[in-house]
């Protein structure tokens, strides 16, 4: 059964990743919905993510792949003393 969609995997259609079998349709990233190749993708609670940008920000350190110009402003207080 596919994770994705809960239908049955036929071999000729199937994918594996994660230790599961995939629709190649369905192997996608969990918050972009961009679809994956088996080994080119991250993984977190058994769930799928694109390396960039999805799983750096929702998992990787603080200010890293936002996007956001100037992360020192939001981790630092006004003194400039950094925020924990």
């Amino acid at each position: 059964m596919c994770p994705r969609c809960n239908k049955r995997v036929y071999f000729a259609e199937k994918v594996t990743s994660l230790g599961k079998d995939w629709h190649r349709p369905c192997l996608r990233c969990e918050r972009c919905g961009k679809t994956l190749t088996p080994g080119g993708h991250a993984e977190h609670d058994g769930q799928p993510y694109c390396h960039k940008p999805c799983y750096g920000i929702l998992f990787g350190p603080r200010g890293v792949n936002t996007g956001a110009v100037g992360s020192y402003i939001y981790d630092r207080d006004p003194e400039g003393k950094v925020q924990p």
